[in-house]
């Protein structure tokens, strides 16, 4: 059996790696894509209390429990099945509940700072980093935490002062450096999504 195509995309909150991610499989057959989330790698939290969940920094590296992301990486890459985990940003803290993920030919993993550890970047095949204006993936970002997360306004604002604008600065622009390509403006730019496509379609076919 093929050995699967892992495909790395990242850049900072709201910059659109959901919408790449999403015109990659329009391009693909469905059933040979699976997209792994690096939002569903946050630590367990349990130990902790609501209180002291809700003070997490969501954009530091250490928030991430890539022990967990890079064993499931590699079980996919040899074809193997995994248990992903269920993150629930309302509670802080993972659920009880996982989600079967079966291996297929094309794994995408997206997230913000999957080409900070270097271990993960040395598995993607393509590394993909998505640069969007900060004043778009701001709005982008005060939009989805009020819809999907439950969220105030003054909160998403204090956060992304706080944490969110620091830790992009600090940690994630500067792996912008370790991408293969860099798509301006995501999924919104086609020429770079058919080069994307051309490129899977020609290792597929090796």
């Amino acid at each position: 059996m093929q050995k699967p195509i892992l495909i790395g995309i990242t850049g900072g909150t709201g910059s659109g790696k959901s919408t790449v991610s999403k015109e990659i499989l329009k391009h693909n057959d469905q059933q040979d894509v699976c997209i792994i989330e690096q939002d569903s790698y946050y630590k367990d939290q349990s130990h902790l209390t609501f209180e002291e969940r809700q003070k997490t920094n969501y954009d530091h590296p250490l928030a991430f429990d890539n022990e967990l992301l890079i064993r499931h990486l590699k079980d996919l890459l040899n074809n193997k099945p995994i248990e992903k985990p269920i993150y629930d940003f309302e509670i802080h803290n993972r659920k009880k509940e996982t989600v079967t993920v079966y291996p297929k030919k094309i794994i995408i993993l997206e997230g913000i700072l999957i080409l900070y550890d270097e271990e993960i970047r040395n598995l993607c095949d393509i590394k993909i980093f998505v640069d969007t204006d900060s004043d778009v993936r701001v709005i982008r970002r005060i939009l989805r935490d009020i819809k999907e997360r439950g969220r105030t306004l003054d909160s998403v604002i204090e956060q992304y002062m706080t944490t969110v604008r620091p830790a992009h600065l600090q940690f994630v622009e500067p792996c912008k450096k370790y991408a293969d390509i860099i798509i301006p403006e995501g999924g919104y730019n086609k020429v770079a999504i058919d080069i994307i496509v051309a490129k899977i379609n020609s290792i597929l076919n090796k």
